[in-house]
């Protein structure tokens, strides 16, 4: 298996200016083995640092922060010196001893020689903490699960990526239905690493809904290790909604969905300990699509979308024979699962935001508003075939794009300003960010 994040650790790693680097995901999305893997290729020796499992390593942290004396400790831990240019140290599950966190801003200003990589799996919620974080003085890679072209890597299927980079549209449209055949089993399996292993072992459906349903029940285990009790219901309550959320025509997340009566501040801190664990994301909507979105996004007004799209096809109770059932995947529970889908590829791509756009009378909605760079963008994302976009047809009246984007299962199109893309080659919506 093959992440493209291997090579953001390379630029890294050959950086001038290089800091150490905290590398940010959720519990399971692959962060150990791709920190592994990349010092197995790319350095002669790993010093690897498990401080969940070394008290050692634990308390050599907890004395002070000299750079020099941690240094020397881990040349202990390690069995000889540390050779600085070609042995990379991995501080693996960081979280659990802040003050290596803290450390990691010494580590800059002292030793900036060595190459240093940290990742955590709650490291977002032990950051809203109160550890002191070292702001700039750290590089920062965010991991998520294997997007769709990844996912095709993974299968073996080199070629076909090598095809849908290529934007040889002729030729794609060929392969279409093999394109949409994959796309439909990566709907239903996700980009969870182990998911995505079990898929490629045994070609077994029943086996990765098994492996998806273990990989949930562990995420609740770590609410109930990690979350305050007086709490920890409110998580389960929110987490438990999402895919009836989802599956509704408005896709807004609605408090009284979770509860009766419920409100904002009855499950504001739940939510935002769900987005600091990266298990969800949270889509807010503008009121103008101007720059920066953010200055323009309601935080009252928004979607919750999960991790993964394999995991909320399981939370969904997803048949697996829907896979043979002609388009019904795309447009199961209201074409929540492509939705889900498009945002996650949204979100693998480096450095954009993502908001959603709804009129004031609620009478038009865009899925998705992209900040890449210094265009904002509208994203439509049509689970069928039917290609009206009325909602879309509102907001470039409106506010007239440089471009805009519809992604379906229909092929490549450009219409004056707007393009249509299938949804088997969302990766490429980066190449609109230089437009």
């Amino acid at each position: 298996m093959k992440r493209f994040a291997l090579q953001d650790l390379i630029i890294w790693k050959n950086k001038k200016n290089r800091k150490p680097l905290i590398v940010n995901g959720a519990r399971q999305v692959g962060k150990t083995w791709l920190l592994q893997e990349f010092g197995k290729n790319q350095y002669k020796e790993v010093l690897y640092i498990n401080f969940e499992r070394n008290k050692r390593m634990q308390n050599l942290f907890k004395q002070d922060l000299n750079p020099n004396r941690i240094l020397l400790g881990l040349e202990l831990e390690h069995g000889h010196k540390i050779d600085v240019e070609n042995t990379l140290i991995i501080f693996d599950e960081i979280q659990t001893t802040p003050q290596a966190i803290t450390s990691l801003k010494y580590f800059f200003e002292e030793t900036p020689q060595y190459h240093i990589v940290a990742a955590g799996s709650l490291l977002g919620v032990t950051l809203h903490s109160g550890v002191s974080f070292p702001v700039g003085k750290v590089d920062r890679l965010n991991l998520y699960p294997l997007n769709f072209y990844e996912y095709l890597d993974a299968l073996g299927q080199e070629n076909l990526v090598e095809l849908l980079k290529s934007q040889n549209f002729e030729m794609i449209r060929v392969f279409k239905d093999t394109l949409l055949d994959y796309l439909k089993q990566y709907m239903y399996i996700g980009g969870m690493p182990e998911v995505v292993v079990s898929f490629i072992r045994n070609k077994d459906f029943h086996e990765v809904r098994q492996v998806q349903n273990h990989i949930l029940l562990d995420y609740s285990n770590d609410f109930s290790k990690h979350i305050p009790k007086e709490t920890l219901p409110k998580v389960l309550s929110v987490w438990n909604s999402i895919p009836a959320q989802l599956a509704k025509e408005n896709k807004k997340f609605f408090y009284n969905n979770v509860a009766i009566n419920g409100r904002a501040k009855d499950f504001e801190d739940a939510i935002t300990w769900l987005i600091d664990s990266g298990l969800i994301y949270k889509v807010n909507r503008l009121t103008k699509p101007f720059l920066p979105i953010k200055g323009y996004q309601e935080n009252n007004i928004f979607k919750l979308f999960m991790l993964d799209v394999g995991l909320l096809s399981a939370m969904s109770k997803l048949d697996r024979r829907i896979l043979l059932e002609g388009d019904n995947l795309f447009t199961e529970f209201k074409g929540s699962i492509t939705e889900q889908y498009v945002l996650q590829e949204l979100m693998s791509l480096s450095d954009i935001e993502v908001s959603y756009w709804g009129n004031d009378s609620g009478q038009a909605e865009v899925d998705f508003v992209v900040q890449c760079e210094s265009n904002v963008f509208p994203v439509e994302s049509k689970a069928g075939t039917n290609l009206k976009a009325k909602s879309l047809k509102v907001y470039m009246d409106k506010y007239n794009p440089k471009f805009a984007i519809r992604t379906s299962q229909a092929d490549y199109k450009k219409t004056d300003t707007l393009y249509d893309i299938p949804l088997y080659m969302m990766e490429n919506i980066k190449l609109f960010c230089a437009k």
